[in-house]
């Protein structure tokens, strides 16, 4: 890209040193958030490690230390990091005890994707009725491109937002507030619910729940944890690296020939993204993801297999932050409104089904969770109720990422629709 007058040149140019500089800050805030000072603990308790990774980065980069809107790390990462991680998160996703949870647990998860993909637009709707200025904009500014990435993260979670963010092509400006909105909103949730954990007994009573069957749950995935984990070996990590990324080189090279047969042949289903060749790297690698579920390859789970999803994960997250622009985050205080109102539709559906089901309140919470929060949520969610129920939580959100950026991406087009002109 040829220089203007109008740009500042960055203390670290050097692509090296600047993907290593991400990499020191990605180390910094995992391992001061590991420490066991209580001011230090109770700061990660209002911001989570999450938001750091993405606004540190964006920090250097507004500061000029950085230069990240022309650096070639942030596509590097969202081309190889993002679908190997995703590869890697539902390479271990269990349909057969996701059948099992079908009855209640699969049901309020089901309807917590619902409350997302209908709220979305519905809470645009209403905004637009209120402030239409806060949910419109033009080209990379119109704000629903913003919100069809959040879409992504709360049907499932940070992967599925950046390949939407790929996808639907917002400013980073609008992606640096549609972050903010993110992290407040979702993490105010997250918090009533495990206050609700600790009024379990309560709650139940109110639903007129039976939950002897999340006492079972909790006895069978107990004796299956102590079972199948083991310590993970060097072959492991190459397996898992392996198949990562060589179902991510395989997904690219299946993308090139669909996105440009869409291109020549049905350009009109450039408003829905199908001509974009990253729509189609993600959906082939999260097809060969859940392929490799059926296969022995499932069994690197047990070997951690989610972990090494999260760490590439991680590494994404900080070569996204690099190009976000701090001052922007509250540019559009009304994205707050929209996110607030979403919750709202989400948290009122799984209410009202919870009740008309009998449904634990375990079941709401991880159900709610593993939409909103992800993998990571899912589980602090789970293991507020027991240790046991760890892996309910990590199932169902391994299924949120198996469809996450494809209900995202529905969720976009419906508030595309609503949108003001």
């Amino acid at each position: 890209m040829q220089a203007t007058s109008n740009e500042v040149t960055p203390l670290i140019s050097d692509h090296a040193a600047v993907f290593g500089l991400l990499m020191m800050v990605l180390g910094l805030v995992f391992y001061s958030s590991s420490l066991k000072n209580k001011y230090i603990q109770g700061f990660y308790a209002v911001i989570p490690p999450l938001l750091m990774c993405y606004f540190l980065p964006g920090i250097l980069n507004s500061l000029h230390i950085i230069d990240g809107q022309n650096s070639p790390l942030a596509g590097i990462g969202s081309r190889y990091f993002l679908p190997s991680c995703l590869i890697l998160f539902t390479l271990n996703l269990d349909l057969k005890e996701i059948w099992n949870l079908r009855k209640r647990a699969g049901l309020m998860f089901i309807t917590g994707t619902v409350g997302i993909i209908l709220g979305g637009p519905l809470a645009v709707w209403v905004t637009s009725l209120i402030a239409p200025q806060a949910v419109g904009g033009a080209g990379p500014d119109e704000v629903w491109r913003g919100l069809g990435a959040l879409a992504g993260s709360w049907i499932g979670g940070s992967a599925n937002q950046v390949a939407l963010r790929e996808i639907l092509q917002p400013s980073p400006s609008l992606f640096s507030a549609i972050i903010a909105v993110d992290v407040f909103i979702a993490y105010i949730w997250m918090a009533l619910l495990l206050y609700g954990a600790n009024k379990t007994k309560l709650l139940d009573r109110f639903f007129k729940a039976d939950a002897s069957d999340v006492q079972e749950l909790t006895k069978r995935m107990d004796e299956q944890s102590k079972t199948h984990s083991r310590i993970p070996e060097t072959k492991d990590f190459i397996f898992m690296l392996s198949l990562a990324l060589a179902g991510t080189g395989l997904a690219t090279w299946l993308s090139t020939p669909v996105a440009t047969y869409m291109t020549e042949n049905f350009p009109q289903l450039e408003k829905f993204s199908l001509t974009n060749g990253f729509f189609w790297i993600i959906l082939f690698a999260t097809i060969i993801g859940i392929g490799l579920s059926f296969t022995p390859a499932r069994k690197l789970e047990h070997a951690g297999a989610s972990k090494l999803g999260t760490t590439l994960l991680y590494m994404l997250i900080v070569t996204i932050g690099m190009q976000m622009d701090i001052s922007s985050i509250l540019s559009n205080p009304g994205l707050f409104l929209v996110g607030f109102l979403w919750i709202s539709f989400h948290a009122l559906l799984l209410i009202i089904v919870g009740k008309i089901i009998k449904a634990p309140f375990f079941y709401l919470a991880v159900g709610s969770m593993a939409n909103v929060g992800g993998v990571a949520s899912a589980t602090v969610t789970s293991a507020a109720f027991h240790p046991s129920l760890v892996s309910v939580g990590v199932i169902l959100a391994v299924f949120g990422y198996a469809i996450g950026t494809y209900g995202g991406w529905l969720t976009a087009i419906l508030m595309q629709m609503v949108s003001p002109l």
